[in-house]
């Protein structure tokens, strides 16, 4: 199945919606080019994960290269609505300890509010249910 991506902005924050697989390829290009467009606009982004079948090595690598643009940019991406299986493989390849993942997409987008515009936390967490 083909990565469909569809963003919009919820108080303030970019969400990005991914459905299908994010996998090496024209999958992941079309993430990053489309979550790398954004960015210019708005450098606090949400992925919404919680359509995502399945993530290769080529997908995470494209995780942390846009997670390194948005910090590099004075932002930040936290990823929402993780299924078992893409949570899983963040845990078995320790980039949990990277990103901010949260149960649900408010809760992702509040906590851009929580800390001041353009502040990133040094220490990212996964919450649990």
């Amino acid at each position: 199945m083909a990565l469909k991506v569809t963003s919009r902005t919820v108080d303030g924050v970019k969400v990005i919606d991914c459905v299908g697989r994010i996998v090496f390829g024209d999958e992941a290009s079309h993430l990053r080019e489309t979550v790398k467009r954004e960015l210019t606009d708005n450098n606090r982004v949400v992925l919404n994960l919680g359509e995502v079948s399945y993530i290769d090595s080529g997908g995470i690598g494209t995780l942390v290269s846009l997670f390194t643009t948005a910090r590099n940019a004075g932002g930040d991406i936290k990823l929402a609505n993780l299924t078992k299986r893409v949570g899983d493989l963040l845990q078995i390849t320790k980039l949990i300890t990277v990103f901010e993942s949260y149960d649900d997409e408010q809760k992702a987008v509040n906590a851009f509010h929580s800390s001041p515009r353009g502040s990133v936390a040094t220490m990212s967490r996964r919450e649990s249910a």
